[in-house]
């Protein structure tokens, strides 16, 4: 069955369908090659920054997918530009709402929304340069004021477009939409309370710094290094290496720890001896502890080993030494290694640790019986 190519049908000839279909499908299969060459030229375009850690591989996986959705609509708009709708459909032109006016508006924001997409991923791409740059410097506040620094810009480039849309696309006044806004700005500041407070938060912080990107923090319970500072939140790399959230708003408002600013960890415990401990045995324990606490490298020359109390059950000793490092790993073995040389120095000395006991004295037996009872 032959068919002819001049054929009209619902007000397109077959080779202008024809035609659509070529090039959308044209388009399909040379998105992915034509979107790395448009981040090769974008590459090449912006002035080069020499950093190895950050190259064309990374814009590319940066800019790939929103240059393939642009170039998307760029295709669609040019396979169906010159079809045209039925005469007998009768519909309102382009200047008039119908469904034209709503295919064309539908298009324009599409591809005012993808290009927003490039900018902000180009800015995103700059924020990585720069972050890498901050690195190599020995202050911490560049690392902090660079990630607040891009999504700032981000904010804006956003709302320009957004205004763009509004004014280029949908022929508002912007200057009237403003004016409105200011009106109507108390009653989205109420609705949008939360945001601001920590909006307000995060600027406290940059200003105030009780912290910088890095820092050892603890916030109630959450103990961690700060990995980013946002406009809304922070996010907390736990000990436990588990990723936390925590709103501007809490950190300011809240009791904070920098433990970075720490210049040395302190360890305060107590130790339980029975009560059938000789006092010299105790005395002579006390000081051997103190003199070994004393002779290592990692602690300081404060150490304080005392005969803290007469406990239920045990005799208590209470002591307290500073290591001299606000490393997490370093504090863990200095602590440990004094533990394990503590319990050496108990066994050494014939001593045995006390733990939670009771006696029982029974009617008409003068005889105590000790009974060995947890608490």
């Amino acid at each position: 069955m032959n068919i002819d190519p001049q054929e009209i049908f619902l007000g397109n000839s077959v080779l202008d369908y024809l035609i659509s279909a070529g090039v959308l499908l044209s388009g399909f299969l040379l998105s992915r090659y034509a979107a790395r060459g448009l981040s090769f030229l974008a590459f090449k375009i912006f002035p080069r920054q020499k950093n190895e850690n950050v190259g064309f591989e990374h814009f590319l996986s940066l800019l790939k997918k929103p240059f393939t959705i642009f170039l998307f609509f760029i295709t669609t708009f040019l396979a169906f530009q010159h079809l045209e709708f039925p005469a007998e459909w009768k519909l309102a032109p382009v200047e008039r709402f119908g469904i034209r006016m709503v295919m064309e508006k539908t298009f324009l924001v599409a591809l005012a929304v993808s290009t927003c997409w490039i900018f902000l991923r180009i800015v995103d791409y700059f924020g990585l340069i720069l972050l890498e740059k901050a690195k190599l410097t020995e202050s911490k506040a560049d690392d902090q004021i660079v990630p607040f620094l891009k999504e700032g810009i981000k904010v804006v480039v956003v709302i320009f477009f957004f205004f763009l849309i509004l004014g280029a696309i949908f022929d508002l006044d912007i200057t009237s939409l403003i004016a409105g806004l200011g009106i109507g700005g108390l009653a989205i500041a109420l609705a949008a309370k939360e945001s601001l407070e920590n909006l307000l938060g995060s600027f406290t912080i940059f200003f105030d710094k009780p912290f910088q990107v890095g820092d050892l923090i603890k916030i109630g319970n959450t103990e961690g290094h700060i990995e980013r500072i946002g406009f809304r939140s922070t996010r907390i790399r736990t000990l436990d290496k588990s990723f936390v959230t925590v709103p501007n708003k809490k950190l300011v408002d809240s009791e904070l720890d920098n433990l970075t600013l720490r210049e040395q960890r302190r360890v305060r415990f107590f130790i339980q001896l029975t009560y059938n401990t000789p006092s010299s045995s105790l005395r002579k324990l006390m000081d051997d502890i103190k003199d070994y606490v004393l002779s290592q490298p990692e602690t300081t020359d404060e150490c304080h080993v005392h005969f803290y109390e007469f406990g239920t059950y045990s005799l208590n000793i209470r002591i307290i030494y500073f290591v001299n490092s606000n490393e997490w790993d370093i504090y863990s073995s200095v602590r440990e290694k004094v533990n394990f040389h503590i319990m050496e120095l108990v066994e050494r000395n014939h001593l045995s640790f006390a733990f939670p006991t009771s006696t029982i004295i029974s009617a008409g037996d003068a005889t105590a019986l000790p009974s060995e009872m947890p608490r």
